[in-house]
């Protein structure tokens, strides 16, 4: 018999559901990296949409730069003036773009709240697929202005606060699918690397809007709005919810071995339950307790209704706040988030008034910081997976983040290298337990023993927590634009000061987790 071609041995060496599991991991990873793409434009198309006055006066002769922009001016005299695109061609152009930025975020915010109530009853992938067409829809939509001559601002804001309510389907319902496919044994490292296509996506999006921005933004808009309108018919085709539509093994659980923070490494655990309320399936064990690394909840503690203990119900909002762990981990992305968003948005005009640099070159560099958060997010979910603990691996990041961020300024200002360093290691300490609580912790707190599996609690788990960090994510860049007037070196003690009051909700947490390790032997 003729040997197997490498190519078929490689196949055949993978079980059904391992290939499986591979594909929904590419698949939704591509989803949510379309998601961020479509999210990118507006930040390289305000460069377009007011620009210097002289810039429109420049002459470079015999070049082709020059005959296009004037047939540029010829064909939009109409369309722009001098400064730029009414209405964002005044003075006042900062508050008006600074309007589109928070429009979005506090959409955004606002519709988690509401995304992982209305996506937990119903099914994922028409929930999902909806959000694409539609979000595809609204970021075409602002692009659109240009090609019909709009000026109004209100159309603009509108078309931000409809695209930022529609996205707000995307997160909950990914992270609730790979959640329904991937165990918890290596969850962090798994969804550590999982997460950077929100970098891949930043990418993407600032390639694809960049190619067009000169010459017709608009396009800017309406090219990745048809790929996130393509690639929701993509998952409505090909978008397979949980392993048992497929008759594939379900993600590995065990009654009385239990893993500990979604660690590899097991433990027998004693039930602690009284006798009488042992039959009742809302008291499980859910998270470390100080005396016997378990917490007891009352028949109460969870809403869950009607066929609750079938895993078929939706959990209330109330049920899922009352899961332990919820609310601080909510809160600490709160802060978390507000420093990665700050940077977000203010890093590259920090890197032009203080480095000097120009805009190009102060874009690419910021883009190291995305870069950092990427190793970041693979390094916290790697560690919390070795050491067992979600919320220490968080705080332990936090800790060093909190000084690293004050110290940025100083140390950046001894050059170009030392601001590469600088820009690599605050990435990866400021997005490290931002990757980690929006992806592992929030796939473990929706997915434990006393939810019977329920995705919809995934789904509510998943959107109060990325919810609340979406209010810091609002917060952020608003409240750097009000302080740095007064110097830039205030805005870094706010970062700091955010970061120590993220590691202030952990510490309970925390401290659990380390009584735990000590009262038990593994």
């Amino acid at each position: 018999m003729a040997q197997l071609p490498p190519g078929i041995r490689f196949i055949t060496s993978f079980s059904r559901d391992q290939w499986y599991r591979a594909f929904i991991f590419s698949l939704t990873f591509l989803l949510y990296a379309s998601f961020h793409l479509s999210r990118k434009p507006i930040s390289i198309v305000k460069g377009e949409l007011h620009k210097h006055c002289a810039a429109l006066h420049e002459v470079e002769l015999g070049s082709d730069k020059e005959y296009a922009a004037q047939i540029q001016l010829v064909k939009k005299t109409s369309n722009v003036s001098q400064c730029g695109w009414e209405p964002f061609d005044k003075n006042n152009y900062k508050q008006l773009l600074g309007a589109l930025d928070y429009s979005f975020l506090c959409a955004y915010a606002i519709g988690m709240y509401l995304s992982g109530i209305i996506g937990e009853r119903l099914p994922i992938r028409y929930y999902l697929t909806v959000g694409m067409l539609t979000s595809g829809f609204f970021t075409a939509m602002f692009g659109l202005g240009y090609f019909y001559n709009i000026h109004s601002l209100w159309f603009y804001i509108m078309a931000q606060i409809a695209n930022g309510l529609v996205q707000t389907t995307g997160w909950p319902s990914v992270v609730t699918c790979i959640g329904n496919w991937f165990g918890k044994g290596r969850r962090g490292l798994i969804m550590g690397i999982w997460n950077s296509h929100t970098s891949v996506g930043n990418i993407l999006g600032s390639l694809i809007a960049a190619y067009w921005v000169s010459t017709c933004w608009g396009l800017s808009f309406v090219m990745p709005g048809v790929i996130v309108a393509g690639m929701g018919i993509v998952c409505f085709l090909f978008l397979i919810e949980h392993p048992k539509d497929v008759s594939c093994s379900c993600t590995p659980s065990s009654s009385s071995k239990t893993f500990l923070n979604g660690a590899s490494r097991f433990r027998v655990q004693t039930p602690t339950l009284n006798v009488k309320e042992t039959s009742k399936p809302q008291m499980q064990h859910l998270l470390v307790d100080s005396d016997n690394c378990s917490v007891s909840l009352s028949s109460s503690t969870l809403a869950v209704t009607g066929e609750g203990r079938h895993g078929t119900a939706a959990i209330s909002f109330l049920g899922a706040l009352r899961i332990p762990g919820v609310i601080e981990f909510s809160l600490c992305l709160l802060f978390a988030k507000l420093v990665s968003y700050t940077f977000l948005f203010w890093l590259p005009l920090y890197i032009t008034n203080v480095e000097h640099l120009d805009a190009k070159r102060a874009g690419d560099l910021s883009t190291l910081f995305d870069v950092g958060g990427i190793f970041g997010g693979i390094l916290a979910g790697l560690i919390s997976d070795r050491l067992e603990k979600r919320a220490s691996t968080c705080g332990m990041m936090l800790l060093l983040a909190a000084p690293t961020v004050r110290v940025y300024p100083s140390l950046s200002k001894m050059g170009l290298e030392a601001t590469v360093v600088m820009l690599l290691i605050s990435g990866a300490l400021v997005n490290g337990p931002y990757a980690l609580i929006t992806t592992a912790v929030s796939a473990d707190l929706g997915t434990h023993k006393s939810l019977k599996g329920n995705a919809r609690a995934l789904s509510t788990v998943t959107a109060i927590i990325d919810g609340t960090g979406s209010v810091g994510a609002a917060l952020g860049p608003l409240l750097a634009g009000l302080i740095s007037p007064s110097g830039w070196n205030n805005v870094f003690y706010m970062l700091m000061v955010a970061d120590a009051c993220a590691l202030l909700f952990l510490l309970r947490l925390i401290e659990k987790e380390l009584r735990c390790n000590t009262d038990h032997t593994l």
